[in-house]
């Protein structure tokens, strides 16, 4: 790896096989970038080794540009506090980080992944270290901090091991301060979760995850940002087989402490769903919804169909009386599970849990089909449309209530896909 600034290969990698046909112009992108830089859509570049983005400087991304990871010198792109990621791309011209490996052959854990850090409060009493193995702090006093943009982006077989049980996420917030713009990013084919964020007050919204290990959406250490419009979906056949696989996983902190801010992730419109009992299900499938350690919440207008141990579960204490005294909202969501739409530690904070969902305007569904979505279990070509006069329509709930902000640069089947 080279040491100091960015570097970009100076030979050319155009590779005549006839007269009239060439492969594209392949940069490569490595080692520290201390400058300002702007990478070029008329090329696709290779991620080589961890690349850090320095304070001060910015990394521009311009719309329709790739960039695959050096499949042996596997990348990750990590952003420090005070520098800045602009990687802006369009519908048409989506941002695409993805594998090295060949169209077919490509695998969740191909290459590291894309970590934000930032300047914003966490919990912690001093910086603490990011996860992944790249020993870099993060957090500070600066709620509105600036780590860039991020727009129409995908994140595509991220997820390599740095250090056993520290995966690199599809997309790590660390820090993160309401001053990025994160919107419309799919994370798919993760092998831990798709997008984590410690800490931070960064607000997000039009989020996919498709297809990853573990848990969709973490949040930890203090993170108190608002997402809106988003999307779990949980491939039956994709699971972490060393821990549980869920649509959200929440905690205060590690060990349940009440440290200040607390964390509490503001959602509404989300739609998750679960393998729904299909063949071939993978056993570490778990929850919609997994509420624990001391956090605080609020979840409204979403859908959550198809778990296989639950639809909301609360497993703490701490979190179960933030949620009776009010501190913590679950309301107008449609809920159907495999097993309990309503779960907490034992008998009673089930019963308590049930009856205080009910009467705030969740709806236990008989069956999947009655959210009245389209075809949200179809791996490859999901729907996660209402369907007219439906209950998701009708209660205006879920991810998609309106014009389908999918279309035209999200993919179902990037192993296919020629880059």
């Amino acid at each position: 790896m080279l040491i100091g600034a960015l570097a970009v290969s100076a030979v050319s990698c155009k590779k005549k096989t006839t007269d009239d046909d060439t492969t594209p112009e392949t940069n490569v992108l490595t080692g520290d970038v201390t400058t300002n830089k702007s990478l070029t859509a008329d090329k696709t570049w290779t991620l080589k080794g961890y690349v850090y983005v320095k304070s001060g400087a910015t990394l521009t991304i311009p719309a329709g540009t790739v960039i695959k990871s050096d499949v042996v010198e596997k990348g990750a792109l990590i952003v420090e506090p005070g520098g800045k990621l602009v990687a802006e791309g369009t519908a048409a011209k989506p941002i695409v980080f993805t594998s090295g490996v060949s169209k077919g052959q490509r695998r969740a854990g191909d290459w590291g992944g894309i970590i934000l850090l930032g300047n914003a409060p966490t919990n912690r009493s001093t910086p603490p270290t990011i996860e992944g193995g790249v020993n870099r702090t993060y957090g500070g006093s600066n709620a509105a901090d600036n780590s860039g943009v991020l727009k129409f982006v995908r994140i595509e077989f991220a997820g390599i091991a740095a250090a056993p049980n520290s995966e690199i996420n599809g997309l790590t917030c660390g820090g993160v301060g309401s001053g990025t713009v994160i919107e419309n990013v799919m994370v798919a084919y993760g092998n831990d979760d798709a997008f984590e964020f410690f800490g931070g007050t960064v607000n997000a919204k039009n989020l996919i995850a498709y297809a990853c290990s573990d848990d969709d959406y973490d949040f930890d250490f203090g993170y108190t940002g608002t997402i809106t419009n988003a999307i779990s979906f949980k491939h039956p056949q994709v699971a972490d087989p060393a821990d549980a696989s869920n649509g959200v996983e929440c905690d205060n902190d590690g060990t349940g402490t009440s440290a200040t801010p607390f964390t509490h992730p503001k959602l509404s419109n989300f739609t998750f769903v679960g393998p729904n009992n299909a063949a071939n299900t993978q056993a570490n499938h778990n929850f919609a919804n997994r509420w624990r350690r001391a956090c605080h919440f609020t979840i409204e207008n979403s859908i959550m169909i198809g778990h296989q141990k639950g639809g909301f579960s609360i497993e703490s204490e701490g979190t179960l009386t933030s949620y009776l005294t009010g501190t913590s909202v679950f309301k107008n969501n449609l809920v159907y599970a495999v097993s309990s739409a309503f779960k907490g530690a034992d008998s009673t904070a089930t019963a308590q849990i049930t009856a205080k969902a009910l009467a705030d305007g969740n709806v236990k569904l008989a069956k999947a089909e009655d959210a009245g979505l389209t075809d949200p279990f179809k791996v490859g070509a999901p729907n996660f449309a209402p369907k007219a006069g439906s209950d998701a329509q009708v209660k205006g709930v879920g991810a998609i209530t309106g014009t389908d902000w999918t279309t035209g640069w999200a993919n179902w089947d990037p192993n296919n896909a020629d880059y």
